[in-house]
């Protein structure tokens, strides 16, 4: 030992200093393989499930079952509650903070009557009794309340008193709604009165704040952070139960993280000069001389950002005026949220080549990690962007150039390290089977009709794959818009969105066309994955550097090495991309393997078709209906769990549930007709059927008898 340490003290400082990282990195490979092994240390057999007593909607479910996905309690028990680094607010007053009538705002009866949260008991890695999909986050030494992957990817389904629980099934969640309140209900402990002191002493007895200064201190930036968020997504499209416009608000996440100074002031100074913007306004709530002290600085962070919006939010709470003016500005600088889509299903994502309903995200290489920091951008990850005073090793990794001295640091709370067990853990999940000995037995023979069925309507677009081989890939076919002619919004604000670039601008990105340079304004699409580049790029910054370094490395091989997925064209009848039109291909939709799809009501992408039969009737033509045509519904009902085994889907009336109107934005259930009117027969290999004279082969409509052959075949898969 003598001897090695003689020889190590005799080398130069640059071999030293591999050897340090090189021991380094052992420890975090080791460290990081026995950690792997104790995370699924919670065992509970019943994964934490517990029942509400009265249901608001008059579901029943007396007891729990999970069905077999290949997952045991532990691993169901570690995916609800791992943190991604979600921060949504201090954990303590997400504890404490109360509805109006003084009961807890995380109370289960109400997590799962307002919202749709799926609720649970304590467990050893859940000893507050958290709702699935919620956590605690350690970030710079301090606890958040945030959210898992769960919280959008697990559902319910009741029936006969049983709830079936799936691990991976688009949840029922209204999250928007569920924002609101939240913040309302922190908004009334900040008032001064009983209930802000009961929150303070509240608080305080937990033991993580000194006093009840910083507790309020605490309180006021978390309503002021809701409050903007708030407005700043206001969307005359209301969501409801089991969706959200992710895309759109994670867009308007990252445009938040980008902004500096001279953007804000050249999209306001614009509506000031045209007379939609009165700078006496602004000046009287303090917004210009707070832009004016952000001119000194080349990147605004967390606190800037705050305080800005801020006065934005004391603009609209001034006049209808006032609402006007902060609604200018939001769409100068943000973009509407108002393309809602139902939550994806998980199982057989890592065996996919593109991801989103839209294919926007590539599954190889460090795609899924990407897509992943994209989400956790947008749940209210932390992040603290800033302009670094010096070279750094991460603005190399993130693109922004070898001899850059003043890079971007991308320093976040996102936790790399957790996104990538999760992605690779969910490669073991398999789709829910239709349990039959709870939902009834599937008719064999009317299934056997529906393969035909299926082979001759459906197959092209919707591969038919063995869903528990390890081995299986999922390639996805792309419809493009004006051809499958489902709602366009999503698809259009994907790749149709702007944005200010900000610290971003004159920086490169390669999107579908190849790289694109990022001018004042650019796509929003573009800004997403330069940043969460940067983000995936940038080691811990807490720790000290040849761990942060190691634990960086150690993060990117182990994501390398797990996924199996290779860069791949797209498969489909979209529209290519081209120098005129970079993500045109975007301009798409996704069809994917159908398996389990019995589980993830309600269909289309934006959720408007209640139940599998109802998707198989064409939409209501806008001439009008045809006497004897039955249709897809207009209005239906949404947020009843209770299943209905023959049209499969959940309950869609006599309930006061979210109803859903079609008629609305970005709610449309017109498209995907394939088989409810007559449909262009296609070959096995995508392309379109020919008769033996040229012509165009047709298959005609799919009779009362093929429908249900269908749905029956449809609950097999």
């Amino acid at each position: 030992m003598t001897k090695l340490y003689k020889w190590y003290k005799s080398k130069h400082w640059l071999w030293r200093s591999l050897i340090l990282f090189a021991a380094v990195f052992l420890v975090v490979v080791v460290c990081n393989y026995i950690s792997n092994i104790l995370t699924f240390w919670d065992s509970d057999p019943d994964r934490g499930a517990t029942i509400v007593e009265t249901d608001v909607y008059g579901d029943v479910a007396k007891s729990i079952r999970y069905l077999d996905q290949n997952w045991a309690p532990k691993d169901s028990l570690w995916f609800d509650s791992t943190t991604q680094g979600s921060d949504l607010i201090p954990y303590d007053f997400f504890l404490v903070v109360e509805q109006p009538n003084g009961q807890l705002f995380r109370d289960n009866a109400h997590m799962n009557n307002a919202y749709r949260y799926l609720v649970r008991k304590p467990t050893s890695s859940n000893p507050d009794g958290l709702p699935i999909g919620f956590s605690k986050d350690n970030y710079q030494g301090r606890d958040f309340m945030g959210y898992t992957c769960a919280a959008c990817h697990t559902n319910q389904v009741n029936y006969k008193g049983v709830g079936i629980r799936i691990d991976g099934a688009p949840a029922m969640a209204d999250m928007d709604t569920f924002l609101d309140d939240l913040g309302a209900a922190l908004a009334r402990a900040q008032a001064s009165g009983p209930v802000h002191d009961r929150f303070v002493k509240n608080v305080l007895a937990l033991g993580n704040y000194g006093s009840a200064d910083a507790v309020t201190a605490d309180l006021d930036k978390y309503v002021l952070r809701l409050s903007t968020y708030r407005i700043v997504n206001k969307s005359d499209t209301h969501y409801g139960f089991a969706r959200l416009d992710a895309f759109g608000r994670i867009y308007n996440q990252v445009l938040q993280y980008v902004l500096t100074a001279p953007a804000v002031d050249a999209a306001v100074s614009s509506l000031i000069d045209q007379n939609k913007v009165d700078p006496a306004d602004l000046k009287a709530v303090g917004f210009t001389d707070m832009l004016q002290t952000m001119w000194r600085q080349p990147t605004l962070n967390g606190e800037d950002r705050d305080k800005l919006l801020g006065c934005l939010a004391k603009l609209w709470d001034k006049s209808f005026k006032g609402k006007k003016e902060v609604l200018y500005i939001r769409n100068a600088l943000f973009n509407p949220p108002n393309a809602p889509v139902s939550y994806p299903f998980l199982w057989d994502i890592p065996q996919h080549d593109y991801l989103q309903w839209n294919g926007i995200a590539a599954n190889s290489g460090l795609g899924p990690i990407g897509r992943n920091t994209g989400e956790v951008i947008g749940v209210f990850g932390s992040m603290n962007w800033s302009q670094s005073d010096h070279w750094t090793l991460a603005g190399v990794f993130s693109g922004q150039g070898l001899f850059n001295s003043h890079p971007i640091d991308y320093s976040s709370s996102v936790d790399v390290h957790n996104l990538a067990l999760l992605e690779d853990h969910l490669k073991t999940l398999w789709r829910p089977a239709w349990p039959e000995d709870l939902l009834g037995k599937i008719d064999t023979s009317k299934a056997w009709r529906g393969k035909v069925v299926f082979d001759a309507y459906c197959a092209a677009c919707h591969a038919q794959i063995n869903p528990t081989d390890p081995n299986r890939r999922i390639v996805a076919h792309f419809s493009a818009q004006d051809n499958v002619k489902t709602d366009a919004m999503m698809a259009r604000n994907g790749i149709g969105y702007q944005g200010y670039s900000g610290i971003v601008q004159n920086s490169y990105v390669t999107v579908g066309a190849g790289p694109l340079l990022l001018n004042q304004k650019a796509p929003v699409a573009a800004l997403l994955t330069k940043t969460t580049i940067g983000v995936v790029s940038t080691p811990d910054a807490d720790k000290w550097w040849p761990r942060r370094f190691a634990e960086w490395l150690y993060d990117v091989i182990f994501s390398l090495r797990s996924n199996d997925i290779g860069a791949s064209l797209k498969s489909g009848d979209y529209h290519p991309d081209t120098t005129a039109q970079p993500i045109q291909s975007d301009m798409s939709y996704k069809g994917r393997a159908l398996d389990g799809i019995w589980a993830t009501a309600p269909y289309l992408h934006n959720g408007s078709v209640p139940n599998l039969y109802d998707l198989l009737l064409p939409a209501k033509p806008a001439t009008g209906a045809v006497p004897g045509v039955k249709y897809r519904p207009d209005t239906f009902v949404v947020g009843s769990r209770e299943f209905d085994p023959v049209m499969v889907g959940f309950k869609s009336d006599g309930y006061p549930g979210f109803v859903f109107r079609t008629s609305m934005q970005g709610n449309s259930n017109a498209g995907h007709e394939y088989g409810t009117v007559a449909t262009v027969a296609f070959n096995s290999d995508g392309s379109i059927a020919k008769n033996s004279d040229g012509s165009i082969r047709m298959l005609p409509a799919l009779t009362e008898q093929e429908r249900w052959d269908l749905v029956e075949y449809l609950k097999s898969l």
